[in-house]
Parts: C-alpha cells; sequence; structure tokens
C-alpha cells in the first residue's frame, strides 16, 4: 500500500491494538493517530492516552460517544424491533458504524492517508469498519493487519510486544479464556470452551448478569415512557438515550434477564458459537412491541414484522450507511410518530413480562368495540357473515375444482 505517511488506528491499549500501533510504525513508516471510542464498554480509559503515548503517539483522540450511540444507531434499530436469525440483538454489529464514521472524520481532521482496524480476516467486523468506511470516504486506503502479519497467535502478539518492549499487564491467572468485546448495549463472549457448541458456558464467564435461578424471588415493575418509538422516561424520570440504556441494563441484569447461548452464521460464510449479555437490550424489544400493539395499524405492524429481518441483515452485514437501509429506516421512523405512550412490564428471574400498556392520544385499542360484554351496537356481528363470505370465495372455487 503506497503513500502512506500517517494512518488512524481504532485502538483500545490492549495487546492486540498495541501490537498493531506499533507494527504500523515499523512496516509502513508512517505516523499513527489513536482513536478510542467510549460507547459505554464500562472499561476505564484513562491510561489509553499514557499507553499511545509511551509508544510515541503524538494525536490521541478519545471521544464520549456513549449518547450518540444510543441516540443515533441503538434506538433507530429498535424502532425496527430488529432481530437477527431470531435471537441476536446485533450489539456488536450496530457499534462498528459508529467507530468507522469517527475514524474518517478524525482521517480528514489530521490529514491522514489510511486508517486500521484490529478485526481480524475470519470475523464480521472487518466487513462492518471497511463497508461503512468505503460509503463515507470512497477514496479511503484502509490497513487490516490480521490480514497482512504472520502475528497470528496470541503468543506471537506477546512476544512481539515484548521484544518491542510494548507494557501489556497481565493478571496473575492469565485474564479470562474468552474474547470479549462490550458496549453499551451489550457484552460479547467467543473462544475458549465457547468454540464446542456442546459444551455449556461457564457459570463464572457472565459478568452482567446474575443467573435466573440466583435472581430474586420478589418481582420488579417497571413503568416505561415511550414518544416517537423511544424510550424518554423510566418510571416518570426523563432520562438521556445513553442513560435509559444503563439503567435498564442494571434493572434486568439483577433479574438475571438478557443472556443467549447462540450458534450464528457470519457474513464470511462459517458458523460462529457465541454467548450474549443484552441485558436492557431484551427489555427494549419486550416493550416497544407492546407499544406498538395498541398504537399502530395493523397492516403496518405486518409490514415492519416482514421487512425487520432484511433491516436486521442489513445492519449485522454491514450495511448501515448503505441506501436500502437508509430507505427502510425512513419508512420505519414514519410509522413510529404515533408510537407514543407507557408501557408496564415485570421483571422476573429471566423473564420480561408485559403487565400493561396505555397510550392517551394515539391508542387504536377501543373496548366499545373489542368487549363481549353488551357493545351497545358500536359493532354489527352480522356483517363478519358477508366478509366471511367474500374471503371464502376463492377457497370455494378451489374446493369445488379439486
Amino acid at each position: 500500500m503506497a503513500g502512506i505517511n500517517k494512518v488512524v488506528l481504532a485502538y483500545s491499549g490492549g495487546l492486540d491494538t498495541s501490537v498493531i500501533l506499533k507494527w504500523l510504525q515499523e512496516h509502513y513508516d508512517c505516523e499513527v493517530v489513536t482513536f478510542t471510542a467510549d460507547i459505554g464498554q464500562g472499561e476505564e480509559l484513562g491510561d489509553v492516552r499514557p499507553k499511545a503515548e509511551a509508544l510515541g503517539v503524538k494525536e490521541v483522540y478519545i471521544d464520549d460517544l456513549r449518547d450518540t450511540f444510543v441516540r443515533d444507531y441503538v434506538n433507530p434499530m429498535f424502532r425496527a424491533n430488529a432481530v437477527y436469525e431470531g435471537e441476536y440483538l446485533l450489539g456488536t454489529s450496530i457499534a462498528r458504524p459508529l467507530i468507522a464514521k469517527r475514524l474518517v472524520e478524525i482521517a480528514r481532521e489530521t490529514g491522514a492517508d489510511a486508517i486500521a482496524h484490529g478485526a481480524t480476516g475470519k470475523g464480521n467486523d472487518q466487513v462492518r469498519f471497511e463497508l461503512s468506511a468505503y460509503a463515507l470516504a470512497p477514496d479511503i486506503q484502509i490497513i487490516a493487519p490480521w490480514r497482512e502479519w504472520d502475528l497470528n497467535s496470541r503468543e506471537r502478539l506477546l512476544a512481539y510486544a515484548e521484544d518491542n518492549g510494548i507494557d501489556i499487564r497481565k493478571k496473575a491467572d492469565g485474564g479470562s479464556p474468552y474474547s470479549t468485546d462490550a458496549n453499551a448495549l451489550h457484552i460479547s463472549y467467543e473462544g475458549g470452551v465457547l468454540e464446542d457448541p456442546w459444551t455449556p458456558a461457564e457459570a463464572s464467564m457472565w459478568e452482567w448478569s446474575v443467573s435466573p435461578e440466583a435472581a430474586p424471588d420478589t418481582a420488579e415493575e417497571i413503568d416505561l415512557t415511550y414518544a416517537g418509538g423511544d424510550i424518554k422516561a423510566i418510571d416518570g424520570r426523563e432520562l438521556s438515550p445513553y442513560q435509559v440504556l444503563a439503567e435498564l441494563n442494571r434493572r434486568a441484569g439483577a433479574h438475571g434477564i438478557g443472556r443467549i447461548d447462540i450458534v450464528e452464521n457470519r457474513y464470511v460464510g462459517m458458523k460462529s458459537r457465541g454467548c450474549y449479555e443484552t441485558p436492557g437490550g431484551t427489555i427494549m424489544l419486550k416493550a416497544h412491541r407492546a407499544i406498538e400493539s395498541i398504537t399502530l395499524d395493523r397492516e403496518a405492524a405486518h409490514l415492519k414484522d416482514e421487512l425487520m429481518p432484511r433491516y436486521a441483515n442489513l445492519i449485522y452485514q454491514g450495511y448501515w450507511f448503505a441506501p436500502e437501509r437508509e430507505m427502510l429506516q425512513a419508512a420505519i421512523d414514519r410509522s413510529q410518530i404515533s408510537v407514543n405512550g407507557v408501557v408496564r412490564l415485570r421483571l422476573y428471574k429471566g423473564n420480561v413480562l408485559v403487565v400493561g400498556r396505555a397510550s392517551e392520544n394515539d391508542s387504536l385499542f377501543d373496548a366499545a368495540i373489542a368487549t363481549f360484554e353488551d357493545d351497545r351496537g358500536a359493532y354489527d356481528q352480522a356483517d363478519a357473515a358477508g366478509f366471511i363470505r367474500l374471503n371464502a370465495l376463492r377457497l370455494r372455487l378451489a374446493g369445488g375444482r379439486n
């Protein structure tokens, strides 16, 4: 790759990206700018700057993107009720376009020639980062060291770090045996014993939630206030987008909510087993469908359900900035104008139960029509006979032929 004088690196300060930083300096003889995004991963970022500066970095970007992440990425996705392959709430997928967007912006601000990331050549993240970057900056150059170097094991990475004086603090017990990724929406676990899909996850692996068996024996009720399809308040208290998700994570995790163990189909073609904790997101999905149940027209709701798998695939595969995702988003957002009201949930031992939903001005639920008691003429049941006969016509014709 020619003409590389400055690179913006997505940098966490851990083993992989610290090695990548040094490798870029050596292999490309270039200046490296580091970018670290705080998207609610819950890690202390105070040592990121000194680590980068110790490796000769002069421009260090550490951005608090927590509210941006939830407001502009997580919330739009939950307006669509997006779920990949029936279970995965897309916690890793939805974070990548934001990181890629900021990488491109910093490259422009600093006059960098390229961006770099630490995603491996086997995973989905390389696709997500790069499709997003190319959509925003068609001429950007992208460096993916895992597709170029021969440091393809943890032992080789550690040896390289030691040989180059890179400070990698090791835990006395060797650290987590899993590859993890966290943000405000979820934490994921891959590798280790999880590479055998028959082997159960270890109880000690989970970090954000108690087991349902150890959850409180008393249920907790929670009221969520919606405006335009997004949660604006919890139990009547208005919160920022990030504060909403953080509070839902806390409450749901305490009740053992949000754990899944799945084998998913990666975009690059292989199957991969992963475990995820998405406590707050599990509540958000359940509650959003509940408020839509009384505020969305039937056909609008059914159309959304038909579009959702395509929308979820686009996010999973890295097409957040593609025109088809933006087109779908416009339709989804239009449907949310009337999605206003309150949902009451009960949290209990891994379960999220809807126990109430109300919308003062936008509810389409009419008790006078739906009642099993005397509806005082609000609905003429005799009308149903003609409705059924008309809809049965084609069935009767086909039945007669058969």
